[in-house]
This record gives C-alpha cells, sequence and structure tokens, in this order.
C-alpha cells in the first residue's frame, strides 16, 4: 500500500515537474571530466604546505562543495591545471575605476 503524497511533497513535485526544479545528478561529460581530475590528481608523492587568507579558503571550500569534491583535491586539480596550462583565466569583474577605489580603501 502506497503512503499519500503531502502538500509539501505534491509541492515539490510540481516544482519539479514545472521546471523550478533540477536534476543534479552530473552528466556522463561531467563525470568524464571529473574522473579525469581526479586520475590526474591521483598520484602524490609529496606534501606541500601553503599559507591562504581566510575568504580564500572559505571560498575554495564552497566551490568545492558545489563541485562535489573534496577542498584538498580541488585545490590540487587546479594547480595541476595551471602547470599543464590547461587552466583558463577569465577577465575580472572589477572596473579599472572599482580596483582603484578599492586600492584606495585598503591604503587607508
Amino acid at each position: 500500500m502506497m503512503k499519500k503524497i503531502d502538500a509539501f511533497e505534491k509541492e515539490i513535485i510540481g516544482a519539479y515537474e514545472s521546471g523550478v526544479l533540477r536534476s543534479t545528478i552530473p552528466s556522463k561529460s561531467e563525470l568524464k571530466a571529473r574522473r579525469g581530475a581526479a586520475r590526474a590528481t591521483s598520484i602524490k608523492d609529496r606534501c606541500v604546505n601553503i599559507r591562504l587568507s581566510s575568504p580564500d579558503l572559505r571560498d575554495l571550500r564552497a566551490r568545492a562543495l558545489v563541485e562535489g569534491v573534496p577542498y584538498q583535491t580541488l585545490i590540487a586539480s587546479v594547480l595541476q591545471k595551471f602547470v599543464a596550462r590547461r587552466l583558463v583565466e577569465r577577465p575580472a569583474r572589477l572596473t579599472p575605476r572599482s580596483t582603484r577605489t578599492a586600492r584606495k580603501r585598503a591604503a587607508g
């Protein structure tokens, strides 16, 4: 005997069917890319200690959570892509004017 669907469950089903919610299951190409990154960073024969700012570490951990990987694995993957010249740099979101303003504020 099936349990009756309550109002909350109906709301979730409706949101999914209308396209408001979508599946978070990675596509085959995403899984392939993640496996490749894992293989590229799987041979670890050295230990390195680095110092990061708290905001950078917080952002790395958040990004790793979104990507579904441990944050140290994400850091290793980014470094590996950088040395392999596969890391794509995006333009900064700050305009030159806002950069100058930020520098002035930091200088006091």
